[in-house]
């Protein structure tokens, strides 16, 4: 059985920017593995990082990383593939970044996280062994989504890789950051139409990110205007030559 993962820097970025893909291609025989790699639980969350979760209506008391961890578990099962992978490293808010101007500003001089992160790839390719691998494009410039590409881009294994396009950043604005945009210029557009089936399964998979859903969409309904506008396409970026037929 051929083996397709995904990379995801937060626990819900492979589900909202390439959801559809990874449940047709669990419908298509494959095993999809998706590994979320900023997943780390967090004693006592102080500042910006208090405050991220405070505004979400999480006290401090709550374990809001396990509550993701958890919303993520249910979002793989929706989209019908194995339970995810969780990297246990902390997120930007957890590593001295203040304010939300922050995270999509320069990589702190003091951010050494990417060098664990190569080495996690490296394993995480061992012990999966993928045919394909999809990871993000670091669209909207989130500092951990910088991170994990240039991390992943010095631990790549010579495969194929649909670079998608990290959803909902690329709607916020109509002209998103995209600091790395010269990495992926010399690769071909791909847009996957997902159908029917895909579709739901990943409607329902980015609902399961309940945590998430008032920040970024303004609710419910607001999630689902934002995906009625993709018209059922995810668009990548496709680096390296793909197996035949997967997607078509």
């Amino acid at each position: 059985m051929p083996v397709a993962l995904a990379i995801s820097p937060h626990l819900d970025d492979a589900a909202f920017s390439a959801g559809g893909t990874l449940a047709r291609l669990a419908a298509g025989g494959w095993q999809v593995v998706m590994a979320t790699v900023f997943t780390a639980s967090v004693a006592d969350p102080q500042g910006f990082a208090l405050a991220c979760q405070l505004d979400k209506g999480l006290g401090a008391e709550v374990d809001y990383m396990a509550l993701r961890r958890a919303e993520d578990d249910a979002a793989a099962q929706a989209l019908g593939i194995e339970s995810p992978v969780h990297l246990p490293f902390r997120e930007a808010p957890h590593r001295g970044y203040a304010s939300a101007p922050e995270l999509f500003s320069e990589l702190r001089p003091d951010d050494k996280v990417g060098l664990n992160l190569a080495d996690a790839f490296e394993r995480l390719m061992t012990d999966t062994r993928p045919d394909l691998i999809l990871a993000p494009q670091a669209v909207g410039g989130h500092v951990d989504h910088v991170q994990v590409v240039r991390a992943f881009r010095g631990a790549q294994p010579p495969l194929p890789v649909l670079w998608w396009r990290d959803f909902p950043y690329t709607v916020r604005d109509a002209a998103p950051k995209e600091p790395l945009r010269h990495l992926f210029e010399p690769y071909a557009e791909r847009a996957v139409r997902l159908g029917v089936e895909a579709e739901r399964r990943k409607a329902e998979a980015c609902a399961a990110y309940a945590s998430q859903i008032g920040f970024q969409f303004g609710g419910a309904e607001g999630l689902k205007a934002r995906l009625a506008a993709e018209e059922g396409i995810e668009r990548f970026r496709v680096q390296g030559r793909l197996p035949d037929g997967i997607l078509d």
